[in-house]
């Protein structure tokens, strides 16, 4: 028998106890392949890294994710959370003011900027690998009602209209009449089986605008019964697809746009994920989303 060390963060929040939570192996060399899917389920957070050396030049650490369900090709919270725990513990060397590295994931490589770091959690901010892909035509407003809950008049299709869209995992984007409906949302996991577990983009991200938080923010929650995640309290691959979806809609053609989000709300684990989109000539050309993360616990696991 043979133990590993794991290191706990809630990701997305400046407090504990809030935020996403998130479990990461810092050296995951040595675990047997057959035991990463089952530690996952030990802990069963929405998400579990298992950090490696690196395996391409210029890259500062592998990192593979998973779900209970299963491995994952890239996700947001979990490299957030896992930069700031490597920096927050040394196993990274950090330079003056704003820190750089590149975790290689099953996505690409993913550059990661990490900055106020202290020995309690830090923060960080990824650039998504890849830009956003449309994918096929969604259900119609009333079906998709239906899938979550709500009536068809909750569901906007205006310019902002659901779409299926991807920066590397695909989220059905639904945009709602209110902050009110995004509270009332609910996964009726029947008519999801039905409609959306064999389709290109099965993850459901609901979101409103809430001008209580400012002009440029929103309330959002994200569902995922596909991969064992109900709910899930925040979800950087979702909202950097999100910043995507609203950079190009937006009338602006050169500068970079940013937005807040407020997510898990509903769950009692309240998250403030931050993001960003530029844009040259109307095209968008780059995705990012940070936020804070702090560490809460450590131990080890035998295994």
């Amino acid at each position: 028998m043979s133990t590993i060390r794991f290191i706990t963060t809630d990701v997305f929040t400046g407090v504990r106890f809030g935020g996403n939570q998130l479990a990461v192996i810092p050296d995951a060399t040595g675990i047997p392949e057959e035991l990463l899917l089952p530690i996952a389920r030990e802990f069963a957070f929405s998400e579990t890294t298992f950090v490696y050396p690196p395996t391409e030049t210029g890259h500062t650490r592998r990192v593979r994710i998973f779900t209970p369900g299963g491995e994952v090709p890239f996700a947001g919270h979990p490299t957030i959370g896992t930069a700031v725990v490597l920096a927050a513990t040394g196993d990274i060397p950090l330079t003056d003011g704003e820190t750089r590295i590149v975790l290689g994931e099953n996505v690409g490589p993913v550059p990661v900027v990490i900055r106020d770091v202290h020995a309690g959690g830090g923060w960080a901010q990824l650039s998504a690998a890849k830009m956003p892909e449309i994918g096929p035509p969604v259900p119609s407003r009333g079906v998709l009602a239906r899938i979550i809950g709500l009536n068809p008049d909750d569901v906007v299709s205006t310019a902002e209209r659901p779409q299926a869209v991807s920066c590397g995992l695909p989220f059905l984007i639904v945009p709602l009449a209110s902050v009110a409906a995004v509270s009332r949302s609910r996964v009726n996991v029947e008519r999801w089986e039905e409609t959306l577990v064999n389709a290109w983009a099965s993850m459901i991200w609901v979101y409103a605008a809430d001008p209580d938080g400012g002009e440029r923010h929103y309330r959002a929650r994200m569902y995922a019964p596909g991969i064992s995640v109900p709910e899930d309290p925040a979800t950087g691959s979702a909202a950097v697809t999100f910043a995507g979806y609203l950079a190009a809609r937006a009338p602006t053609r050169d500068g970079t746009l940013a937005w807040t989000i407020d997510q898990g709300v509903e769950m009692g684990r309240p998250s403030r994920l931050e993001i960003e989109a530029d844009k040259v000539d109307g095209a968008v050309t780059a995705l990012r989303v940070g936020g804070s993360a702090m560490l809460v616990s450590e131990g080890t696991m035998r295994i």
